[in-house]
């Protein structure tokens, strides 16, 4: 009788992250795309009208550390160590960090399950898309009240 050797088998968080493609990816990276329209024209926009650059380097330093932050956490979780507080995550998100805290979600897996965090992630990006309809479009400036 032939024994039977068992696969040794690493559990499935630990086989995503050995350079697993990320599912969906066109998708997402439209999804990507039309959210940072908005934004990132915004920030062009202001910057050619000679008005400021402070969104797009805002958006451009918050986004690199909000991916930073993703991916310290990450780490972090995997070896079971002090964690990145979420409200310090979402304070990033908030911001302007938020493109480079969604590409690190997908990038990572990290935080996309977590249905209360995401709830908080997608008003986030909601505020966001808002406040560049007002100001490029609708022009009633409610932040000046």
């Amino acid at each position: 009788m032939k024994k039977q050797v068992k696969e040794r088998r690493e559990p499935v968080a630990a086989r995503e992250q050995h350079g697993a493609p990320i599912r969906g990816l066109k998708l997402k990276l439209l999804v990507l795309a039309l959210l940072c329209a908005l934004p990132l024209g915004g920030s062009v926009s202001l910057l050619l009208h000679g008005v400021s650059r402070v969104p797009l380097l805002v958006y451009g330093v918050a986004s690199a550390l909000a991916f930073g932050l993703y991916w310290y956490d990450k780490e972090q979780a995997k070896a079971g160590q002090w964690r990145t507080p979420e409200k310090v995550l979402h304070g990033v998100e908030l911001l302007g960090g938020w493109p480079g805290a969604l590409v690190a979600q997908q990038m990572f897996r990290h935080k996309t399950r977590k249905l209360s965090y995401q709830v908080w992630f997608w008003l986030i990006v909601a505020v966001h898309q808002v406040v560049w309809i007002d100001v490029l479009f609708l022009k009633l400036t409610f932040l000046d009240l």
